[in-house]
């Protein structure tokens, strides 16, 4: 109930988007050390290392996506800033073959996608870290998920984009290192967790064309595809409770 009230009061506008649509990684940004230290500061056992523990390793993998962010629409490593606007905007044009008039990803939907795909299947990873896997896996996948498509983007152009340090000195090894931690808890949903970040960034990508290009549906239409793909993690795999407190021990 209440992640229900703290992602309504993040999304339905009463005034508060004036200054979130545009701002909201600097708010991602300067959250991140509290969310480490009250992590650290209250789990279970504390004599235990924090990167066993899977609501700490939760947190870790949020921070870790929340300064990706930073790198994506902040300021990059060229000191440019708001950089994956324009990039991923020039990325999907030259695919489909579209105007450069034609604004794909606009604020409002960076915004939703960022709050939606990254920071409420985090807070789901972190809620129920003790209690089952797959929101963990997720969070997890959707890491390294990102971190290939910005690496394959990099090497297919042979230059830096807006996230690449952090794909590859953050997501891989964070989110790799998540996936062997948790690997007793089951091979299928590490699969299933993979499948869902996939279709994630086909529904981020070809959902938007769809409402730009095709007009198949409205965009607020395609922000609800986002939030619903976000809530799967925390709804799949619920039969199969109680696997969430035996990472490995390393």
């Amino acid at each position: 109930m209440a992640l229900i009230l703290a992602f309504s009061l993040l999304w339905i506008p009463v005034g508060q988007h004036t200054f979130l649509v545009p701002h909201w990684m600097k708010v991602g940004t300067f959250m991140a050390p509290f969310l480490l230290l009250v992590a650290l500061a209250t789990r279970s056992d504390p004599s235990t290392p924090g990167y066993r523990d899977p609501q700490v390793l939760s947190v870790i993998m949020l921070c870790a996506y929340i300064l990706h962010q930073f790198e994506e629409h902040w300021i990059d490593l060229t000191g440019a800033q708001y950089a994956f606007y324009g990039y991923v905007n020039s990325v999907i044009q030259t695919a489909v073959g579209a105007p450069n008039s034609l604004e794909f990803l606009g604020p409002e939907a960076i915004f939703v996608i960022n709050t939606s795909l990254v920071w409420m299947v985090g807070a789901f990873a972190i809620v129920f870290a003790r209690e089952r896997s797959f929101p963990f896996f997720c969070m997890a996948a959707i890491m390294v998920v990102n971190a290939i498509s910005h690496i394959v983007a990099a090497l297919a152009s042979s230059s830096y984009n807006p996230g690449l340090a952090t794909s590859v000195f953050l997501f891989l090894p964070i989110g790799l290192f998540a996936f062997y931690t948790r690997l007793a808890a089951g091979r299928r949903k590490i699969l299933a967790s993979l499948i869902w970040a996939v279709l994630a960034h086909v529904v981020m990508i070809g959902g938007i064309i769809a409402v730009k290009m095709m007009n198949l549906f409205s965009e607020a239409v395609y922000f609800g595809l986002l939030v619903a793909m976000s809530v799967l993690p925390a709804v799949l795999f619920r039969a199969e409770e109680g696997d969430g407190d035996e990472p490995m021990r390393l």
